[in-house]
């Protein structure tokens, strides 16, 4: 048998005489050491609360490096958002606009026609994801970063979405940000935390924003924008054609090739695409802008008319005429249920002729055979049947309709506010 010790100096006293050999005072502590630890191993292999917090340590531990049959390969703290069944591997990410208090129909046109640059083989078409950075919009003080306009926004945007290409959407995923952040909330934090330590500031602000610009929409949006790529893991995304979005796509290049070089993970394709410019006025000065000079989700489909008889449009003149644009985009496809445009003429004027393409249109237009008035005419009927399509979806959807609500009230207040100061 051996010897049971309760003090420290008997302890010390054999060792040092050799009655305690090396190898067995080893033994005895380890045998004591997990005496005194079993009630802790217990405690984190049957409590499933205690389970998981050991499981992410050991994670934790294990981010430095991780070795496979290869070579050694890097692990990221990220949101995985493939890992957790929120999206597809290798999908197309689309990242909605930001809200304002009054969505127009050029951003819905935006983001479909970015949807549509979906990657395409002659057997499969990678996933889509439309992507709603609603906690962004709160860093960007979109709508004041008024939870209930932001909500509103994006229902109204999505309703409308779906009205105007049911077929497109329907093999869309849609992600709400503050939802998938909250899956993994340490890991994505700690992903914005890196991406910002790997950059220096003005690499974030790019060359024109100024310090008195703020800090959430030029630094911390972008760098959450960097850690929103990261948990989707896209194979290819679209962006705006402007210049953050320029910013933010050099971030996400530049980080992928420095910081994540040796991990899995390869850098999307990104391209830059605004869709068709949907303006019925191009003004010099933002000042001079009214809501005549572009259609919105919330208009009465009532005033389609009223603003297209009231939209440029100069004879001869096919670089800038938007009864030709808004034609083309709704009546041609890749346009949801449409195929061609008809424009309704009495026999002396050389009578109803269809149009299924827009190089035709802009041919008779820019050659006179086609008047502005039997151009507009057509274009304006063209409007009705869009608004009405949107109006009756948004109508028909509970959130999108309080939604409506909401977001004609704020847009109210905020432009009473405005004329207060």
């Amino acid at each position: 048998g051996g010897t049971t010790y309760d003090s420290f100096a008997p302890v010390k006293k054999d060792f040092l005489s050799g009655a305690l050999s090396e190898e067995s005072l080893k033994k005895g502590l380890v045998d004591a050491l997990n005496a005194l630890l079993e009630p802790v191993r217990h405690h984190f292999t049957t409590n499933e609360h205690a389970k998981t917090l050991l499981e992410q340590v050991r994670r934790f531990k294990r981010e430095g490096s991780s070795s496979t049959g290869s070579g050694v390969v890097k692990l990221v703290r990220r949101l995985n958002l493939v890992e957790l069944g929120k999206v597809q591997p290798k999908s197309h990410l689309v990242v909605a606009p930001f809200p304002t208090a009054t969505p127009t129909l050029q951003q819905a046109m935006t983001v479909l026609s970015q949807l549509r640059m979906t990657p395409t083989t002659t057997t499969t078409t990678a996933p889509r994801v439309l992507y709603l950075a609603d906690w962004t919009a709160r860093v960007v003080n979109a709508c004041d970063a008024d939870v209930k306009a932001i909500t509103a926004f994006y229902d109204i945007l999505v309703t409308a979405l779906r009205a105007l290409d049911p077929q497109l959407m329907e093999s869309t995923t849609i992600v709400l940000q503050s939802e998938a952040i909250l899956l993994d909330p340490s890991n994505y934090w700690v992903s914005v935390i890196n991406v910002g330590r790997h950059f220096m500031l003005n690499h974030v602000m790019g060359e024109h924003m100024k310090d008195s610009d703020g800090v959430g929409e030029g630094v911390i949006s972008r760098l959450m924008m960097v850690a929103d790529v990261m948990g989707i893991e896209p194979a290819s995304m679209a962006l705006p054609a402007d210049e953050v979005s320029s910013v933010v796509s050099n971030l996400v290049t530049r980080f992928y090739a420095e910081k994540l070089d040796g991990t899995t993970m390869q850098a999307p394709t990104i391209t830059m695409n605004n869709g068709p410019l949907l303006l019925l006025h191009q003004r010099e000065s933002i000042a001079h802008k009214t809501d005549n000079d572009e259609y919105f989700l919330l208009d009465d489909p009532k005033i389609a008319k009223s603003k297209m008889k009231k939209a440029f449009c100069e004879p001869g003149n096919t670089t800038f005429c938007p009864p030709i644009t808004l034609s083309s985009t709704f009546c041609f496809p890749p346009s949801h249920g449409n195929d061609s445009l008809v424009i309704h003429r009495s026999p002396e004027n050389g009578g109803d002729v269809a149009y299924t393409n827009q190089a035709d249109l802009e041919r008779d237009f820019g050659s006179g055979a086609l008047h502005p008035g039997d151009l507009k005419a057509a274009a304006s009927a063209s409007m009705v049947s869009v608004l009405e399509t949107v109006s009756k979806a948004i109508q028909s959807n509970n959130d999108a309709n309080k939604g409506a609500k909401a977001l004609k009230a704020f847009a109210k207040k905020k432009a009473k506010s405005k004329g207060k100061k």
